[in-house]
C-alpha cells in the first residue's frame, strides 16, 4: 500500500468517527432540548400569570378557507379563573394546548351558530377536558335552538372512541359518566330584536346572547361577557347592518371582537377563478359576502358603540401575512378611532379589573 492510499484511508476512518460521534452529539442535543422543551410545556400556567379580570385567548382565527396560519374560529374567556370556549372549529384544540390553556378546566362551550367551521373541533375538546382532570360530568354546550342535535351527533360519533379510553387507560382516568356533552339550548327572539337573553349571572360574571342575521344559517347569536366592570362582545357571524341587537349588545363595551370579510381581497381571487374557468369558486368567493361584515362596517359598528378596541377575527379570504393586514383592514382604521387589531391564532387581549386598558400578547 502506498503512503497516499494509507493517507486517504486513514482520513477516511477519522472522518468516519467524527461523522459518528458528530451523530451521537446531534442526538443527545435534541433530546437535551426535547426534554427541556417538555418541562416547559407541561409547566405553564398561563392562566395563573393573567391578573384578574377578562381576557380573551384566540385558538382559531380562520373560516372555512384554507390558511396556513389560522385554525377555523375559536376563542377562550377567561373571567378571574373560570374559562369558557365561544364556537370550536377543527384543528383549534390543538392551538388551544399549546397555547398552555387547561382544557380540563372548561366550564361550558357556547356556539355562536352551526356551520361546520365553528364546531368541527367540538369531539376533541370534549375528549381533552374529559381527560384532562378526569371530569366525571359531561362538557355542557350552550347554544340556540338545534345545539341538541349538534351534541347528540357528536357524542354518537365519539362513542366507541370513549370506550377505547376508559378500557385502556381505567375508569380513573376516563370515568365513563364525564363523556361526551350535554346541551344546554337556549331561546331567542327573532334577530331584528334587540333584546338581549341572560345566559348566566354569578360569580360577577354575567353572560348574555342576542340574535344576529347570518341567513340561512339561522339560528345565530352574539355573546356578551362582563366581569369585574369590564366587558367584551363576540359577533359570531353576522351581517352587521342587519343585526340591531348585536349593535345594543356592544354599546359601551370594552372589547368588541367582529368576523370580517374584506370584498377587495376576495375580488381578486374572483378575477383568478375567472381567467382560470374556475365558475365553481367565482360563484362560492360571489355568495359568502352577502351573510358576513366588512372591516369598514365592523369599524362604523365599533364607532357607534364607543368601544375601547375592536378586533376583526374569522378572517375572510386567508392572510397568512401580517404584511397583508392593512389591505385586510382597507378603509377601516378611518371609521374608527380606537385601536384596531387582525386577529390570530394565539393572540390574548386583556382588560384587568379595576382598569380601563386594553393590553395585547401573543401567546406561543
Amino acid at each position: 500500500m502506498t503512503m497516499l492510499k494509507r493517507a486517504l484511508f486513514a482520513t477516511l476512518a477519522v472522518a468516519l468517527v467524527l461523522a459518528g460521534l458528530a451523530a451521537l452529539f446531534q442526538s443527545r442535543l435534541a433530546t437535551a432540548l426535547y426534554e427541556r422543551r417538555v418541562d416547559r410545556q407541561m409547566s405553564l400556567d398561563r392562566i395563573g400569570s393573567l391578573p384578574d379580570g377578562l381576557h380573551l385567548a384566540f385558538c382559531g382565527t380562520g373560516s372555512p378557507l384554507p390558511d396556513p396560519s389560522r385554525a377555523p374560529s375559536c376563542a377562550v374567556v377567561i373571567a378571574g379563573d373560570r374559562l369558557f370556549v365561544v364556537d370550536s372549529g377543527a384543528g383549534s384544540v390543538g392551538n388551544l394546548l399549546l397555547m398552555g390553556i387547561p382544557a380540563g378546566e372548561i366550564e361550558a362551550v357556547l356556539l355562536t351558530h352551526f356551520h361546520s367551521d365553528h364546531i368541527g373541533g367540538l369531539g376533541d375538546l370534549a375528549l381533552q377536558r374529559w381527560i384532562g382532570t378526569g371530569h366525571t360530568d359531561p362538557l355542557p354546550v350552550m347554544g340556540p335552538a338545534g345545539v341538541e342535535g349538534i351534541v347528540a351527533g357528536f357524542n354518537q360519533a365519539y362513542g366507541p372512541d370513549a370506550t377505547y379510553r376508559t378500557g385502556h387507560h381505567g375508569a380513573d382516568i376516563a370515568p365513563p359518566s364525564g363523556f361526551g356533552m350535554v346541551a344546554q339550548p337556549f331561546e331567542t327572539t327573532g334577530f331584528e330584536r334587540t333584546a338581549p337573553v341572560k345566559l348566566l349571572e354569578n360569580g360577577g360574571l354575567t353572560i348574555w346572547a342576542v340574535a344576529v342575521d347570518h341567513a340561512p344559517a339561522s339560528p345565530a347569536v352574539a355573546y356578551r361577557f362582563d366581569y369585574l366592570g369590564r366587558s367584551l362582545v363576540m359577533s359570531g357571524d353576522l351581517v352587521a347592518d342587519n343585526s340591531p341587537g348585536f349593535q345594543a349588545l356592544a354599546a359601551a363595551s370594552d372589547l368588541l371582537v367582529v368576523e370580517a370579510l374584506q370584498p377587495r381581497l376576495l375580488d381578486i381571487i374572483n378575477a383568478g377563478a375567472r381567467r382560470l374557468g374556475n365558475d365553481r369558486l367565482d360563484t362560492i368567493m360571489t355568495d359568502i359576502r352577502d351573510y358576513h361584515t366588512t372591516p369598514e362596517q365592523a369599524a362604523a359598528a365599533a364607532s357607534l358603540a364607543q368601544a375601547r378596541a375592536l378586533v376583526l377575527t374569522h378572517v375572510v379570504p386567508a392572510v397568512p401575512s401580517r404584511s397583508l393586514n392593512a389591505a385586510f383592514l382597507g378603509d377601516a382604521p378611518a371609521g374608527y378611532s380606537g385601536p384596531i387589531r387582525v386577529a390570530e391564532d394565539g393572540m390574548v387581549v386583556s382588560l384587568p379589573a379595576g382598569e380601563d386598558g386594553v393590553s395585547f400578547q401573543v401567546w406561543r
